[in-house]
């Protein structure tokens, strides 16, 4: 798939129509798009992401969430929109269209797909979204449609880029170090599924769920009374579970817009305050208000790592006991991987006893009992030393008591792991990076109250008060989403214990009834799915550890400074863990990798991504060249542009982002170069370049040399 053009109509800075074609050329794939800060880089990265997702931009990038939270909602942010000079020539309407070329949709031939997205801030309602198809509208997106969505909506989603793996493709090179620093549980829960997304894992578990769902319904026609009962029940558990979910999720939406409302609102007090106060400018309370801001996040993002080191503190407190369970599910992993083995090893050994037997007492030789037992020992000993060394001794009294799967004893070693590498330096930095935080933020607090008039006047009382008010609602908003979120981990859990009884259920179920022909076929094509789904996770592991491990070694200096990548993909698809190994097989903390080398990994993780996944679409990169030296530098322009898709559109700043070096190492790959020409503060245009002559004219329109 490639994006043949976009079309940006009075939006923001685009006055009118600005159309832009982006089809490579031959094996040239990358395109440069440039210009200076504020004439438009972000802004059209912007136009593409809200053309495809509208109001759900906001799950993309940060960036858009906090823009939006800004505004105080999506629809004051969207409204802002429309180009300031067509508003005051009487123009209502802005939009983006974007064209692709070579779209695979399944059953139907096309040649292009054009999506546009309008708004018309006079009705002030939602977006509108067309989708044509070959320039003619097709009855497919009628079919799409359901009761609470849009069959354009579904549509993007389905035929061309689902949102959840939209980062992979639309990403600022400065901010994807975050994917180096996910610590929490929400964070990795969040990236697993976009993970699972990319690899093509969660289409095929979707449909393993609704083959199980009809053959729950042919297990219902056929069980027992009771059992019918309990697995209907168990299925309105599981449901329930799931509409409590969404509803706490809808609460701490309306929650989230109430404090970024409130937030806004104490925020205005108190520049009024501090302007009365006249202690320090409005300038310099900007630059508190975003140190204060870029805190609060790491702050946040400490606690949430905390966390999860408070839920692993009671089994390091147990340490003695944890080494006892592990010892005892070493042996029975080794008890069900060997015990054929070893049956084998004693009918071999007893053989052989009996032979020797057999000769003694065709020799009618007689041993003294100590004697007898000796070598009859020494013998079981050194046949097993010599010829079977590689099978451990179960003893013959062995008692299972947990009986964990591959998958659950992966997550026991890994708390182990843990807690013997790495819990007690990691628990103790981030404790005292904790507390740092904290008493960086309560600087900037005091300065900031300090700042603000404390004049007795009643109009500055009543500020004041409202202030206080406004800051004890935020808080307890904060308190209040705590809890929501609390909430949503108890009903998570108590929807895997459930789904966890639902399997049991159907075990007893299928061992007790009789199946008919279409039973049978669903139940094997089940079994086939599960066993299908299990390889297929495992090929994806070892490809994508195998992708990582040489895109590291190709674009990082330290050569050797990463032996192995392992990806650690659980039985559910729902978690997926990668960890990355030093010459001295010891786990690295990504956490502590420069943000050089950061960016190297997000680089290398997207690419083995990208390059894993079945889907085609052109990857989009802003401020592609930063925290790089110039070894990185040349090893990302040399080896990860090129490659990481067939279409690769960057946004470099000329001069910083991107010198003339790096520019003339990329350009065997490069088939077009556009400028963003800012005419006036409302109107930015592009202008095409022969790639040959990028540089010149740039720095001929901009006086750059």
């Amino acid at each position: 798939m490639y994006i043949k053009e976009i079309e940006l109509n009075n939006f923001r800075i685009y006055k009118g129509k600005n159309k832009i074609s982006l089809l490579p050329e031959g094996d040239k794939n990358i395109i440069v798009i440039s210009g200076k800060n504020g004439f438009g880089k972000t802004t059209f990265l912007m136009s593409l992401v809200w053309c495809l997702y509208g109001k759900q931009m906001e799950k993309v990038d940060e960036l858009y969430d906090k823009e939006i939270r800004d505004k105080g909602n999506y629809t004051k942010y969207i409204s802002n929109s429309l180009n300031r000079k067509a508003l005051e020539d009487g123009e209502t309407e802005f939009s983006v269209s974007v064209t692709f070329s070579n779209v695979k949709i399944p059953d139907i031939t096309c040649n292009e797909v054009t999506i546009k997205r309008s708004y018309n801030v006079i009705s002030n309602t939602s977006d509108r979204v067309d989708v044509l198809i070959d320039g003619y509208q097709n009855q497919l997106i009628e079919d799409l449609t359901k009761e609470n969505q849009k069959g354009e909506e579904i549509f993007i989603r389905d035929f061309i880029l689902p949102i959840e793996i939209a980062k992979f493709f639309f990403f600022d090179a400065e901010k994807i170090v975050s994917l180096a620093e996910v610590n929490s549980t929400n964070q990795r829960r969040q990236l697993s599924k976009a993970y699972s997304e990319v690899l093509g894992i969660q289409k095929y578990e979707d449909l393993k769920a609704n083959l199980e769902e009809k053959q729950d319904e042919y297990r219902r026609r056929s069980a027992k009374s009771e059992d019918k009962e309990e697995l209907n029940q168990l299925r309105a558990d599981i449901d329930n579970a799931k509409i409590e979910i969404e509803r706490l999720v809808d609460q701490i939406d309306d929650l989230k817009h109430e404090k970024y409302l409130k937030e806004k609102e104490a925020d205005d007090i108190q520049r009024r305050l501090i302007k009365e106060g006249d202690n320090i400018t409005l300038d310099e309370l900007n630059l508190l208000k975003d140190d204060y801001a870029k805190l609060e996040q790491k702050k946040t993002a400490v606690q949430e790592s905390l966390k999860d080191y408070f839920d692993i503190i009671p089994f390091a407190l147990a340490g003695e006991t944890l080494m006892n369970i592990s010892e005892q599910i070493t042996n029975e992993r080794n008890l069900i991987e060997q015990k054929y083995k070893q049956d084998d090893v004693n009918l071999k050994i007893n053989q052989i006893k009996q032979e020797i037997e057999r000769q003694r007492v065709e020799e009618r030789l007689v041993f003294d009992t100590n004697v007898r037992d000796f070598y009859e020992s020494q013998i079981v000993k050194l046949i097993k030393k010599h010829f079977f060394s590689d099978i451990p001794d179960v003893p013959d009294n062995f008692e299972t008591f947990h009986d964990f799967s591959n998958s659950e004893t992966n997550e026991f070693n890994q708390l182990v792991n843990t807690i013997k590498h790495s819990f007690k330096e990691s628990f103790a930095r981030l404790n005292t990076e904790y507390s740092y935080l904290k008493n960086q933020l309560d600087t900037i607090n005091r300065k900031i109250r300090d700042a603000e008039k404390s004049a007795d006047n009643e109009y500055i009382a009543d500020q004041r008060k409202k202030k206080e008010s406004l800051d004890k609602r935020i808080l307890s908003i904060g308190n209040e989403i705590e809890i929501l979120n609390q909430k949503i981990g108890e009903q998570n859990n108590l929807s895997k214990n459930l789904k966890q009884k639902q399997e049991i259920l159907r075990k007893k179920i299928d061992e007790s009834t009789e199946y008919s022909e279409k039973e049978k076929k669903t139940k094997q094509i089940i079994n086939r799915l599960q066993t299908f789904i299990a390889h297929f996770k495992e090929l994806k592991k070892q490809s994508l550890e195998e992708k990582m491990l040489k895109g590291l070694n190709t674009l990082m200096h330290k050569k050797d400074f990463i032996t192995k990548v392992e990806v650690d993909i659980s039985l559910t698809g729902e978690d997926i863990d990668i960890s990355l190994y030093g010459h001295n097989n010891k786990v690295i903390d990504k956490g502590s990798l420069s943000m050089g080398e950061r960016q190297m990994y997000a680089s290398a993780l997207l690419n083995a991504l990208v390059d894993e996944s079945d889907i085609e679409f052109p990857v989009f990169i802003d401020s592609p060249m930063q925290k790089f030296d110039e070894q990185h530098a040349e090893n990302i322009i040399r080896h990860f542009y090129p490659n990481v898709s067939k279409q690769v559109v960057i946004f470099p700043l000329i001069n910083k982002e991107l010198t003339e070096k790096e520019y003339n190492q990329l350009h065997p790959k490069v088939c077009k170069t556009y400028l963003i020409d800012n005419i006036t503060n409302e109107k930015s245009q592009f202008i095409e370049c022969a790639a040959n002559d990028f540089l010149e004219t740039y720095n001929l329109m901009y006086n750059a040399n």
